[in-house]
């Protein structure tokens, strides 16, 4: 089984050999542009045994202009001496793969890359052996060296299986959609109308975003019903609105950015009755769409 590394956010570099090194022969230590000297403080893991989830890929996702599918091809320890900031206990090592294919990248990248990689050797001092290991890299360029790349998090290279390759792939093309749902940064207010009947009404609750592009949460009750949300991406909730899938992209938006409980301010301008309504309203949208489910640690 492949391995989960940890590597450094501030400081992983995926660097181009000069030229090919033989696996007969002990390559140098590479050359590593000064921003890019750190590697991380992070240990390895085992991917858990159900696989990376959506909301984990889709944050590396996100934040990676650089997507890769590669196999290593050697490791180098590097010298402490030369290995700024390690932690205790700790080594650091070049690792060297071939790109077998690139998810996503405007530019390319070179067919062999490599990194730095900071690992905790097991209880008897060995380190972990990755040759072969096939692996996704999260990346993205470094100003002025064409064949540096930089991981954006500690643990932006990930063990491949095509369960996350295939989720990366999704995500990337889904973010790039010209339909594709803004970044929500918090939220704004909301208002509920009662209904003719008891217990009828419609709560509509308006999302911020980065983009100042609309977005709103509405929750219609009818007696004896149960409650029905939708979500809103124009200034008109019409009958096309609905709940996002789980593990779309949509669905991460709202549910890994919207908070367990709506802010007092959202219901400043409401009687109390209605605010109460719209604050259960807006706890069943949220239970509605289930937890976020990050497990990533950084």
């Amino acid at each position: 089984m492949n391995l989960l590394f940890h590597v450094t956010a501030s400081a992983l570099s995926v660097i181009i050999a000069a030229t090919p090194v033989s696996a007969q022969e002990t390559p140098a230590a590479p050359r590593v542009f000064a921003d890019n000297a750190d590697a991380s403080q992070g240990a390895v893991q085992r991917e858990p045994a159900g696989g990376i989830g959506y909301s984990d890929i889709a944050d590396l996702v996100l934040s990676a202009p650089v997507i890769a599918d590669a196999t290593v091809r050697s490791t180098t320890k590097i010298k402490p001496a030369e290995a700024p900031n390690l932690a205790a206990g700790h080594v650091r090592l070049y690792v060297e793969v071939d790109v077998t294919a690139l998810v996503r990248g405007a530019d390319g990248l070179p067919p062999r890359i490599g990194y730095l990689l900071d690992v905790m050797p097991d209880a008897a001092g060995r380190v972990p052996k990755f040759k072969k290991a096939r692996v996704l890299i999260f990346a993205r360029p470094v100003s002025g060296a064409v064949n540096q790349v930089q991981l954006v998090a500690p643990d932006a290279q990930l063990d491949w299986t095509p369960t996350a390759d295939a989720r990366a792939r999704k995500i990337a093309r889904d973010a790039l959609a010209s339909d594709a749902p803004p970044v929500i940064t918090g939220i704004g207010n909301a208002f509920h109308v009662p209904g003719a009947l008891p217990g009828e009404g419609e709560t509509q609750i308006f999302l911020t975003t980065a983009d100042q592009r609309p977005v709103s949460l509405s929750v219609l009750r009818r007696p004896g019903e149960q409650p029905r949300w939708a979500v809103a991406l124009s200034e008109i909730v019409d009958e096309s609105a609905a709940p996002p899938a789980p593990e779309t992209l949509l669905w991460y938006r709202l549910s890994c950015a919207l908070p367990q409980a709506l802010p007092d301010r959202s219901t400043g301008s409401l009687e109390a009755a209605d605010a109460a309504i719209a604050r259960e309203d807006y706890a069943f949208v949220v239970a509605a769409l289930g937890p976020c489910g990050r497990t990533r640690k950084s």
